[in-house]
Order: structure tokens, then C-alpha cells, then sequence
């Protein structure tokens, strides 16, 4: 492949690339009903920095119109600071010989359309699975308050998934999303529930719907991952909307270039790509940059800002395998 049409092809993969993870955000998001919102604005630097007043329901209070005049306690104005933290992420490279694959420059929209896709898919997997680890260990770490813990070894049922929902009490109609694997959605069909209408499908995720409640399913790790504190290793995460936010920069770098040096020449094809990760009602520590995915594991590292529950990302139903 000559120096010329490899600059054409790379900004080829990278624009289609780009794109095709722009439609992939649009319909996940509406799909999703907004619990895990895919956001295509950027951000320069290692945080995201956005400013939020606390509630200032606490100021209301009782007047005794008979009692002594005295001074009332003041609630001060306060502002929380939200802090989103960018994750940055890397693809392949992927190798290929030019003498024998010459498909590639014979018809590069093949080659095109074939690395866009599966790497579109592949960043679109990656948002989604740090995404819902960080929510899992923010709700772990936050304790009973967002958590309903089954603690028995019997499949989940949609009644517990109800119990959960019920943590946020009169608000619990902010919470627009649950989120789990095939194993568990599956065994909630077995339990009757078989209006499930599919709304999105892009690799390994799909949305559905079952009794008027978007279910994500997904097989992110971190629905099945078994914490160090306790033997629960079945979660089933509820979102309210804007839960989970990911704002996708657009910052996709990639390179091919071919090379000597064995016994048949090379090319290859590799990219750089950031993306920003924040919770709703969570701040994410500024003392950890370019985090990996065990720090975005560890719930310590996101801090609760909101002054109540009902105003955070969402809800935690914890069981056992049966």
C-alpha cells in the first residue's frame, strides 16, 4: 500500500469510525431511555469539572406564631463540585500482509467498513463496561442506603428488583433502566415475563423492554464479578436517567504503516481514544488520572455529593447464584 493511499485510508477508518459510533450513541440512548447516557461532547484535560448547588430542602421548618421571637439556624448556599473522570483506551494493532491480503488495497471500503464497525463496536463495549463498574462499586461502597441484598442462594426475582426500586421511595419513578446480564434476563423470562420487545442490538448489548422497564443486557464483567466483602455475584443495576454518563470525545487517533524487517512485508493499524465517565450524584476523585479499570472498580474513589439518595445514579440488587 503506497504512503498516499495509507493517508487516505486511515482518515477513512477513522471518520467512518467516528461515525459509526455517533449513530450507535443516538439509538442507544433512546433505547436505554437515557439511564446510561452515550454523550458525543468532549472535554480537554484529566477532569470534567461542573458545578451543582446542594438542596436546600432542609431550610423548611415549623412557625409557632405564640413562641418568643428567636433566632432561626441558617442553611448556607452552597455549591458541590461534580467531577467526571477521562478514561483513556487503545485498538489493536491489527496486522494484515499486503501480498496476500489485497483486498485491502484492491477495495479499501471493504477493509473500511469491516475495522470501523468491529472498532466502533469494541469502544462502544468498553464505555458501557467501565461505565457500569463504576456505577456497581460507587453503590457498593455507598452501602444499604442504594443496595438490596438478597444475601440467599436463589435467582432474583422481579419482586426483588422492585424492593430496590423502592429505596428511593416517592421518587422511585426516576429510575428509568435496569441493567443485567443474559443469564438474569433470561431466567426473569422463565418467570413468565415474555413481553420482552427488542429496542437495540449493537454486538453483545441489547435493550428490551418487559412490563413498561427498559432492561439493558449486557455481560459486562462487572455484573458478575464477585467483591472481596462479600459471595453476592449476581447484580442487578437500576438507573435513573443521566445514571451513567459517558461523554465520548471524538478524539480518535489512528495510524497504519507498513514495514520490513520480516520475512514478508507488514502493515498495520492501531488507535488512540479517550472518553469521559461521570455518575449521577457522584464525584470521581481528583487524585487518580487516565484511571484503569480496577480503579474505576473501587468504589472509594467515587465520592457521594448529592444530599440525597433519590438525586444519585441509581439503585443495587445484590444475590447469589442458585
Amino acid at each position: 500500500m503506497a504512503l498516499t493511499n495509507m493517508k487516505v485510508f486511515n482518515e477513512y477508518v477513522r471518520e467512518a469510525t467516528i461515525e459509526t459510533v455517533a449513530q450507535m450513541v443516538e439509538k442507544f440512548n433512546a433505547a436505554s431511555n437515557g439511564g446510561i447516557q452515550l454523550s458525543t461532547q468532549g472535554f480537554d484535560g484529566d477532569f470534567f469539572l461542573k458545578s451543582m448547588f446542594s438542596s436546600l430542602h432542609s431550610a423548611q421548618r415549623r412557625v409557632d406564631r405564640y413562641a418568643t421571637n428567636t433566632s432561626a439556624s441558617s442553611t448556607q448556599l452552597a455549591q458541590l463540585e461534580h467531577v467526571t473522570a477521562k478514561v483513556a483506551g487503545g485498538f489493536g494493532p491489527i496486522e494484515w500482509e499486503p501480498s496476500q491480503l489485497r483486498w485491502v488495497g484492491d477495495n479499501p471500503t471493504i477493509a473500511v467498513e469491516v475495522i470501523s464497525r468491529n472498532m466502533a463496536e469494541a469502544m462502544l463495549k468498553d464505555m458501557l463496561n467501565a461505565g457500569i463498574a463504576s456505577a456497581i462499586a460507587a453503590m457498593e461502597n455507598l452501602g444499604a442506603t442504594v443496595t438490596n441484598d438478597i444475601g440467599t442462594g436463589r435467582d432474583l426475582t422481579y419482586s426483588d428488583i422492585n424492593n430496590s426500586h423502592a429505596l428511593f421511595g416517592d421518587s422511585s419513578q426516576l429510575l428509568v433502566c435496569d441493567v443485567m446480564d443474559g443469564t438474569m434476563y433470561h431466567k426473569l423470562i422463565s418467570q413468565n415475563l415474555t413481553n420482552g420487545a427488542e429496542l437495540f442490538q449493537a454486538g453483545n448489548v441489547t435493550v428490551v423492554e418487559i412490563l413498561g422497564k427498559r432492561i439493558v443486557v449486557t455481560d459486562a464483567p462487572a455484573l458478575r464479578e464477585t467483591p472481596a466483602t462479600s459471595t453476592n455475584d449476581i447484580k442487578i443495576l437500576s438507573l435513573a436517567q443521566g445514571g451513567i454518563v459517558v461523554h465520548d470525545a471524538g478524539d480518535l487517533v489512528t495510524n497504519v504503516e507498513t514495514s520490513n524487517g520480516s520475512q514478508r512485508i507488514k502493515t498495520t493499524m492501531q488507535a488512540d481514544y479517550t472518553f469521559g465517565l461521570g455518575l449521577k450524584g457522584y464525584a470521581w476523585s481528583k487524585s487518580v488520572a487516565s484511571p484503569t479499570d480496577a480503579e474505576l472498580g473501587t468504589g472509594s474513589n467515587w465520592t457521594k455529593i448529592a444530599t440525597s439518595v433519590k438525586h444519585t445514579a441509581g439503585v443495587l440488587t445484590l444475590g447469589q447464584a442458585a
